[in-house]
């Protein structure tokens, strides 16, 4: 563990999962110098839940307001307007988790793209950051984002290829590296890729309680990812970056301090 303490910049912390004993998962991570906490708004209802949690931990935990692509499709008007409301309020710090999703397609694409656009849009009014999601509908996501000169953004749980991560990069983008990274299976691309970003541009999270490390020596019991194992991705991270965990954990810290305002 480092002594330096480290920003989880994205946690579901209002997933059910967590239901039984979400306070004492905080405690862990305030004890694993793990914080501030970012809360992740995925839902109208979620993003409220996120923001009202976050609330009693001034200073330790903060939220994102938006709507996953996902959910795209119970989208309104006056959803938009309440994600304003809840953007006002001190502790939420961007808006999203928002963006396009090919893959599932739990929402139809035309909407998807409408709603986006509309969190883009809001994000712009308000001049606050973008927390991203995109999976395999990148074409469409980056065409969005420059159609509205998006400059403060992060792309999370990045696990795209070399030219996306550039494309990203050059659109002054920050980027978020999860426990994917330790997946021998499917991250082994990331350990290269992870080197061309810039340590003021990076940015680590969790997704709690997805995404747990595969190579966590002591596995939980109930396989849930929380946040005081992103000691454990630092560590990966660091490895892969070839610097001193300090120096990663120091400089990851700064950058989301400084990119959600904290």
């Amino acid at each position: 563990m480092t002594n330096h303490s480290i920003v989880d910049i994205g946690v579901n912390l209002m997933h059910r999962n967590f239901h039984q004993d979400r306070d004492e998962v905080v405690a862990r991570a305030i004890a694993s110098n793990v914080a501030p906490l970012i809360l992740t708004g995925t839902s109208l209802r979620n993003s409220v839940d996120a923001a009202r949690y976050s609330a009693k931990y001034r200073g330790q935990l903060y939220a994102t307001a938006g709507i996953h692509p996902h959910d795209a499709k119970s989208c309104t008007l006056e959803t938009i307007a309440k994600l304003k409301e809840l953007a006002a309020l001190p502790q939420v710090v961007a808006i999203g988790e928002c963006g396009l999703d090919y893959n599932r397609d739990f929402s139809p694409r035309d909407v998807q793209r409408r709603w986006f656009a509309e969190q883009v849009r809001l994000a712009t009014e308000l001049n606050m950051p973008l927390f991203l999601h995109e999976r395999e509908a990148f074409p469409d996501f980056v065409a969005v984002l420059k159609e509205h000169a998006v400059k403060q953004a992060v792309v999370h749980c990045f696990t795209g290829n070399r030219s996306e991560l550039e494309a990203y990069l050059e659109m002054g983008f920050h980027i978020g590296i999860t426990g994917w990274i330790c997946d021998e299976r499917r991250g082994r691309h990331l350990k290269d890729l992870v080197r061309l970003i810039p340590l003021d541009r990076l940015m680590i999270e969790t997704d709690a309680p997805f995404l747990t490390p595969r190579d966590l020596k002591e596995k939980p019991a109930d396989g849930r990812n929380e946040p005081a194992f992103l000691q454990h991705i630092l560590q990966a991270v660091a490895r892969c970056v070839d610097r001193p965990a300090e120096e990663v954990a120091k400089a990851t810290t700064k950058t989301a301090a400084a990119f959600f305002g904290i």
